[in-house]
């Protein structure tokens, strides 16, 4: 083996290798090859059969003696053959997917632990064994660098199977190791040593990086044993890094096949190597393909060749021209010349990583009606991005690098920034590719907060909608938490409701249409009760908050509802507030609030409805229209469709009694613009008031609009301007108020009582402009009217909508007159003045629209007499 320089073995070499190897001290046989002790159900026994025939295992055991029994606890009988050569995999049947795919035996009995022993038998006696039966070592055999406790081990060649289970254990000479849950030698038994021979000197012949990547998306080398040669150009090997390095080789060492990448991922496992960049190096271990990622992992020899340049970035074009564009640069050193945007920053706080653009990218169906259009923006989206990461494997970090001066409440990064400066290799994990930087990015807020809503301010009425995330209050006096959904303590309520409630005292909104709130009534301790007393609290006093409240003690019957509240200096509520149970609002959407509102200054009239309607997730798979359609519209399409009908018809006959062509449909329809629910209303007649390249959501690093503002035509004549605030959607969830996984440090510098994540949907304001009242309009001005008894005289006049009052008044003259008015449906007068003389008056309020009849009927005679009736509008 000494002389063996060539590491591309054939199979059948690389069989002879091991049998040699492992029979060397030991009989030919079955041995235990592999153990893995990972977490939660993680637990796996690779078997080897080193000798040159097909071994059958039916008479085959293992045992597992717990906590030093002398009695096994479980016995797991085995059953098949193993092939010459060949391994063969005991797996727990709840074991990672990894573990599951190689696996030749699964059982669901109770398995070991690392201070457990374990027996191969057969109807011939002991076999092999790991630990020591009938002692309970603690916690495990071994010793920090190689356990039998949260690690995977690797027989080593040379090492003999253990046919005395009673005696002391040594783990660090039976076995190498591989941290815990790295699964990626099982199935492939190659030894703890590699067995392809001595790594050589720096400049032998090696295995090409190309030749281990290959042209297609899984190495063509993986599981085999290589030596490498290439140049340092990333170092992630610190404490809480990738525990890695990657290397690359150099331009003269490089293939002519632009499919094939020259960089790679070195796995350092439990080794420790004192590298930098720039250091060429020769490395002996195992290709590996681990879940898509081809790396270089079990490293069993490295040597420094010294200093060497590195090699250039290669420059990188987004969008892509293919999806395997980036495959072919697995590894690599690149560069982003460009300025890209941040899509998303949902994980920031979490992983540490961020996805990148070449702009903000919309939801398909957004932008266009479900169908080609739509599939091709996807396609062209998937094409746009790369995940920003921070080079480390920490869940929450203590500190996120990102942006620049690391993140907190005040130096945030929002979706829509701009970054560049983009140097670093291409990895691959959790089924996306990932720029692991190895300079630091440079970061630009391009998408910066405003203190309020960007609006004219030339209107007189503001309306807005607002989802306001589970905004649930507990008892109402300070405990009953924690509660079904929102906040866990009242701690974190209080941080939840500063910020909501600042949030809408920022918009300066008349009337609020909210989702999400606590369905728990409209008493003294009710949520929306303890929002307004909030508002309130902050609002001047002649600008206080009421809330609208139907007949029913609550909103439907799910854990959440909708409300309406509004500034009672501005608006009163006019009519009667109502919610429907009916089909489709008696189950999935929640049911809806309506109420409608006269407008002080002015004295129009507007028809709130405020909706949530059924969620996209929980899909159903009864073969039903429900199901999702593979058309970006999600789950419950149809239902949500069937709630816009319902809604626009129901409008129609004027649910909470008072006439008005100003009807507005606020909410989260959870539709975007271009879907069959929005488009349903709009058929209706609706408009929608924000244009397609708004939004108020970002999911999965795609903006659109959940939440809308639909207006009939005669109310969006009166629309000033709109805007959806932005203090949401495009920031990192971690700075929201809740205090999970989170340090103290991060409780404080996260947080603000400022309305930038109170939720995660952004607010629509809408800002009207009601013209005020008019002064009366004539519509007729009769003089020197006389009658004589039984002839009465009959007048009549049209109204148009809107008016809010029909006044006319008889005056003057001689005599005795008396005043009626009827409408076009009415039989009886709908008003007398029945006075004595000819000062006579009759006011209807908010008439109906069409013909109303003036009658003035003689009680003796008049005569002289002057006649006028108006409108106010």
């Amino acid at each position: 083996m000494s002389n063996f320089k060539n590491t591309k073995l054939l199979p059948s070499l690389v069989a002879l290798t091991l049998g040699t190897l492992v029979t060397a001290n030991a009989k030919a046989g079955v041995i235990i090859s592999e153990y893995v002790e990972g977490s939660s159900y993680n637990k796996a026994i690779e078997l080897y059969n080193n000798s040159n025939n097909a071994i059958s295992l039916d008479d085959y055991q293992l045992k597992f003696y717990f906590n030093g029994n002398t009695s096994a606890s479980t016995t797991v009988s085995l059953s098949g053959t193993i092939a010459s050569q060949q391994t063969f995999v005991i797996a727990n049947n709840r074991a990672d997917a990894a573990i599951l795919n190689v696996a030749d035996l699964t059982n669901g009995s109770s398995w070991f632990n690392g201070d457990d022993a374990i027996e191969l038998v057969n109807s011939s006696g002991l076999v092999d064994s790991i630990g020591q039966v009938g002692t309970d070592p603690g916690s495990y055999w071994g010793d920090s660098t190689a356990k039998t406790q949260n690690m995977t081990l690797l027989r080593k060649p040379t090492s003999s199977a253990d046919t005395n289970s009673g005696d002391a254990y040594d783990v660090a000479t039976q076995w190498d190791t591989l941290a815990q849950d790295d699964f990626s030698d099982l199935g492939q038994y190659a030894g703890g040593s590699d067995p392809v021979g001595e790594i050589g000197a720096c400049g032998d012949s090696k295995t090409f990086i190309h030749q281990i990547q290959g042209n297609g998306l899984v190495s063509p080398l993986d599981g085999q044993g290589v030596v490498i040669e290439a140049v340092v150009t990333a170092d992630f090997s610190a404490s809480g890094q990738l525990n890695s390095y990657f290397v690359q080789e150099t331009a003269t060492e490089q293939d002519t096949d632009s499919a094939t990448s020259e960089g790679l991922m070195v796995w350092l496992g439990s080794g420790a190597y004192n590298l930098s960049v720039g250091d060429r190096v020769r490395i002996a271990g195992t290709v590996d393909e681990y879940y898509d990622k081809t790396q270089l992992t079990n490293i069993t020899d490295l040597i420094n060749c010294g200093a060497s340049p590195v090699p250039a970035p290669t420059v990188i074009q987004l969008p892509l021209t293919s999806e395997n564009d980036l495959e072919a640069k697995e590894g690599m050193l690149v560069e982003f010349q460009q300025s890209l945007k941040v899509t998303e920053n949902y994980n920031l706080g979490r992983y540490g990583e961020l996805v990148l653009a070449t702009e903000r990218l919309f939801q398909p169906t957004q932008l266009h009606r479900p169908g080609i259009d739509a599939q091709q923006l996807a396609d062209a989206n998937a094409l746009s991005t790369i995940v920003l990461d921070d080079y480390s494997t920490a869940q929450n970090p203590e500190t996120v690098i990102y942006p620049t001066g690391d993140l907190s409440f005040y130096n945030t990064v929002r979706t829509g920034d701009t970054v560049t400066n983009l140097v670093g290799v291409i990895d691959y994990g959790f089924g996306v590719y990932r720029l692991q930087p190895t300079q630091q990015p440079s970061f630009s807020s391009t998408n910066t907060r405003t203190t309020a809503p960007q609006l004219a301010g030339t209107g007189n009425l503001r309306v807005a909608s607002f989802n306001v995330l589970n905004y649930f209050n507990g008892d109402g006096q300070g405990g009953g938490f924690p509660t079904a959904r929102g906040a866990d303590t009242f701690a974190e309520f209080q941080r939840q409701r500063d910020k909501i409630i600042n949030a809408i005292i920022a918009m300066d909104a008349d009337i609020i249409g909210i989702m999400e709130v606590e369905n728990d009534g409209f008493d003294s301790d009710s949520a929306i009760q303890d929002l307004v007393n909030g508002l309130n609290t902050l609002a001047p006093a002649n600008e206080q908050y009421a809330f609208s409240q139907p007949a029913a003690s609550q909103v439907g019957t799910d854990a959440i509802a909708v409300g309406i509240i509004y500034r009672s200096s501005s608006v009163t509520e006019e009519g009667t507030a109502v919610t429907t149970n009916a089909y489709p609002f008696d189950d999935k959407n929640r049911q809806p609030l309506v109420q409608t509102f006269k407008h002080s200054e002015s004295g129009e009239i507007i028809t709130v409805a405020v909706n949530h309607f059924k969620s996209k997730g929980s899909c159903p798979s009864d073969g039903s229209a429900n199901e999702d359609q593979g058309d970006f519209q999600g789950c419950w399409n149809e239902r949500r469709t069937e709630a816009s009908t319902y809604l626009a018809s129901w409008l129609a006959t004027n649910p909470t009694g008072v006439s008005t062509s100003n009807i507005m449909i606020l909410g989260d329809l959870n539709a975007y613009a271009k879907e069959d629910p929005v488009h349903e209303l709009e058929q209706n007649g609706y408009v929608n008031l924000t244009q397609p390249t708004d939004y108020s959501y970002v999911f999965k690093g795609w903006s659109g609009s959940l939440d809308h503002a639909l207006a009939t035509g005669d109310l969006a004549n009166k629309l000033v301007d709109v805007t959806e605030w932005h203090i949401n959607a495009d920031e990192p969830r971690i700075l929201d108020y809740n205090v999970e996984y989170k340090t103290p440090a991060q409780i404080q510098n996260y947080y603000s009582t400022d309305a930038y994540r109170s939720s995660d949907h952004d607010p629509i304001i809408a800002e009207f402009n009601f013209e005020a009242a008019q002064s009366h309009s004539e519509v007729m001005a009769l003089d020197g009217l006389w009658g004589l008894p039984f002839f009465p005289r009959v007048y009549s006049v049209g109204l148009p909508d809107e008016v809010n009052n029909l006044e006319v008044n008889l005056n003057g003259g001689w005599g005795n007159a008396d005043l009626f008015l009827y409408n076009s449906n009415s039989n009886k007068p709908l008003c007398r003045s029945n006075k004595h003389g000819n000062q006579e008056q009759c006011v209807m309020t908010n008439p109906k629209s069409g013909t109303w009849y003036i009658v003035v009927k003689p009680r003796w005679f008049y005569v002289g007499v002057e006649l006028s009736a108006n409108i106010v509008k």
